[in-house]
Order: structure tokens, then sequence, then C-alpha cells
């Protein structure tokens, strides 16, 4: 996962000042060379590096200790501070036309995810009741406005395509069909190169001078790390790009360009690419992103993931039987399919604080949901809404059924009596009452 050795570095580097009930000039610079230093493994710029730690070390010096935190807890929440400011601050939106259709134009080097991220992000805007529009606008690679098609298709968004017509006439004939239509916005697919050359900017400059995008997003392969910020700023001074979108940050990216290219070209990363499934797209938000990265957690992208895969309606009738204690093997059932939703485990578990970086050795299995979801299929409608009646026979029958064995059985039930209390504690108002401090420090 990106971040993972960064994450490792900076906690080492920072757990070394815990403990201490004063800290020193001279602690504070070599907690910072280490940072210094972890920055740099994981292919941040090196000017952006140098003067990310000038600026932590100058507030670690001068800054007062607050009552309610421990000189550790302050460089932590200072660091913190500045890997926000870092990467932006806030998260960057999305801007719309006054008079639509809304057009965005996708730019950036071949094989950087370009047209799989049109998709998502036609996906990602249909969830906000838009209408988008696909456009082929790449004539140069083999098949790519087939792979746009099918990439269209797996969203139910409509592709716009003249095959091999120029590339220019295309996109305004796509808006002038987007504006009859009633389809917004309109999302240019364009053609990319192996590196930057003068074709490839004359033609985007072309297209940008005929249709006046509302934004121009860079797509940018994070795993190419230093590279990814070289192009970023070389696209950014020819084309004036609006923002920036990072594809395959869920990879084995050490997590540079992320760190970087805010600062290198000044332009927002507005989303990031976080799985290889078609709603594998969020908003880019630094201070959440600043988080995961001293496996502080991501709570609120967490809380975020599940309002979309849990029903409302379906919330508040889970709710009500945990209270009255009807909480019954369908509705267990129910609550893992929509766990499944949320994406794979080990991608949720990390967004819980103080848990991310204890994973790194341990193998989280998406299957894991599997065995007890076949075993409560293999029950009848009364076993699943009375457990009380699952004998032994019964659990014989189901074990047999679901190609399991009874000992799996008897330890999901014991699974499930124990959701449920828990669900029943939780509704008394058992929990949620404890502060928390930020983990490991």
């Amino acid at each position: 996962m990106a971040f993972e050795g960064l994450t490792e570095k900076l906690q080492g580097a920072l757990r070394k000042l815990s403990g201490r009930g004063k800290l020193t000039e001279q602690d504070v610079k070599e907690a910072m060379r280490e940072v210094r230093m972890a920055l740099l493994e994981a292919d941040v710029n090196f000017l952006v590096a140098k003067d990310f730690v000038k600026k932590v070390t100058e507030r670690c010096v001068g800054t007062e200790l607050e009552k309610s935190l421990t000189p550790a807890q302050l460089v932590v929440k200072i660091v913190n501070e500045e890997l926000t400011a870092l990467m932006g601050g806030a998260n960057a939106r999305l801007t719309w036309s006054p008079a639509p259709p809304t057009v965005y134009m996708l730019c950036g080097l071949q094989g950087a995810g370009k047209t799989t991220m049109a998709g998502k992000l036609a996906r990602y805007l249909q969830k906000m009741g838009k209408k988008p529009l696909l456009v082929a606008c790449d004539i140069y690679r083999p098949a790519a406005i087939k792979q746009l098609q099918i990439v269209g298709e797996s969203v139910s968004t409509p592709v716009f395509e003249k095959g091999m017509q120029n590339p220019v006439r295309t996109a305004k004939e796509a808006i002038e069909h987007a504006r009859y239509y009633g389809l917004d916005p309109v999302i240019l697919d364009t053609a990319g190169r192996l590196h930057v050359d003068e074709a490839l900017m004359r033609e985007l400059s072309e297209v940008k001078q005929a249709v006046r995008p509302q934004e121009i997003l860079l797509v940018v392969d994070a795993m190419t790390g230093q590279d990814a910020v070289t192009v970023a700023d070389s696209f950014n001074k020819q084309l004036t790009v609006d923002g920036v979108i990072l594809t395959k940050l869920d990879g084995d990216t050490r997590g540079g360009a992320a760190l970087s290219v805010r600062a290198v070209t000044g332009k927002p990363i507005k989303f990031s690419g976080i799985s290889e499934k078609m709603d594998g797209i969020e908003p880019f938000h630094p201070d959440r992103m600043a988080s995961r990265i001293l496996g502080m957690g991501d709570m609120l992208s967490l809380i975020e993931k599940a309002q979309e895969a849990f029903d409302e309606e379906a919330a508040q009738k889970l709710s009500r039987k945990a209270r009255d204690a009807s909480f019954t093997l369908e509705d267990y059932l129910d609550q893992m399919q929509q766990l499944k939703k949320m994406g794979s485990m080990e991608s949720v578990l990390k967004m819980l604080p103080g848990v991310g970086n204890k994973l790194k050795n341990v193998e989280i299995d998406d299957n894991a949901l599997k065995k007890p979801e076949a075993i409560i299929r293999s029950m009848t409608p009364q076993e699943r809404r009375h457990p009380e009646i699952l004998n032994a026979s019964r659990r014989r029958r189901i074990a047999a059924g679901s190609g399991t064995t009874v000992q799996d059985v008897n330890q999901m039930i014991r699974q499930f009596e124990s959701a449920k209390q828990m669900m029943k504690q939780m509704m008394g108002g058992r929990f949620g009452r404890r502060g928390m401090r930020m983990p490991g420090f």
C-alpha cells in the first residue's frame, strides 16, 4: 500500500521523542534528520523535503508547549499540520460552468490510466445526480476508442466517438451533442504519449483553445514517483492545468508524488485512484491523507464509505432491532453484504486509528465473509429468524449443506451472539464516551 514505508519510518523517528518530559533543540534536529531521510526514501522531491523539515523544525523549536500535549505529541501535531499544508491544506473540489455542459479535459502520458480514470470520474459524478458524456479524443493508441466504449458501458455512460476524425473537431461536436441531449458534464479522454513532446502538446493546446474546458485535469501515475512530478510540471507549464488526479495510489508506491506534486506545480490534487474497480476513486483530502501517513487512521473517509454502502432506512431498522434485541441471522447476513460494498477488509481496517501500522505482516483474507455467508444461506428461514432452535442435528445438516464443519457453524453462531450483544451495549450508550489519543505516541 502507498506510504507504508514512509509511515513506518516517520513513526519510528517520532516515537523516539516519546517519554521525554522536555525536548531540546538537538532532540528535534535529530528527529527531523530521520524525517528528512524518510521523505527522500519515499521519493519526495529533494527541495520539498528540505523545505518541509525546515518549517517543522522552526515551529517545534519556537512553539510554546500546550498544556494538553506532551512534547512528543506537539511534534506529531506540527508534522501533521505541515504534511496537510504540503499537500494543499484542504480538498479542492471540481468547479462547474455556469452555462452547461461543463467540460473536463483529461490529459497525461500514455499508460497513466486516463481512460479508466475517465470512467471512474463519470461514475463518481453519476452518484452526484449528473449525466456525463465520455468523449474519445485519442485516435492514435490502438483500441483506445474501443477501450473507452467498454469503460463507458461498465459505468452506464454514453460514449461519443467519430473514429479517426480530428480530435479537435470531435471534441466540438461532442459538446453540441451533449447540449442537445441534456448531458452534463462532458469528459474528454485525450491522447497521450510515452513522453512529453511537441506534437502532443500542440494537439492538446488546440483542443483547449477550441472547447475552452472548465478544468484541465492531469492524470498522473503515482507509481512513477519523481517522474510523475516532472511530468506534472511540464504539462502545467505548457497547458496550465487546474488539478491533478493521482492513479494507482493503492499500489506499491512510496508516495513521493502525492507529497511533491502540489509543492512543485502549485496545483491541487483533486482525486486519487484507490482500487482497480470503477468506483475506486475518491476526493483527495490532504488532512486525511496526512493522518493516514502518520498512522492515525482516517475515520472521516471510513464514515463516508459506510454512508455510501449502508441504506439509511435499513440502518434505522437495524437500530430498532438492536434496541429491542430482535437482531436475527438474516440481519447479520444483510450486514455482511453491506460491509462487502465498502471495499477490501484491508482498506477498511487501515482507516481505523492505530490499526493500519499493525497490519504490515498480517494477511487479511477478503474471503473471510464467504464461509459464514454460506452457513447462513444453508439455513431455513425459520432457523435464521430463531437461531435458538439450532440443535446438533440441524447444525450437522447446515454444515453439510454449506461445505463446512460443525465447528465452523458453532463458531459463526458464537460470532453472531457476540455481535448481537455488542450492538445491544452500543445502543445502550456504553461506548463512545472515552477520549482518543494519537496512536503510538
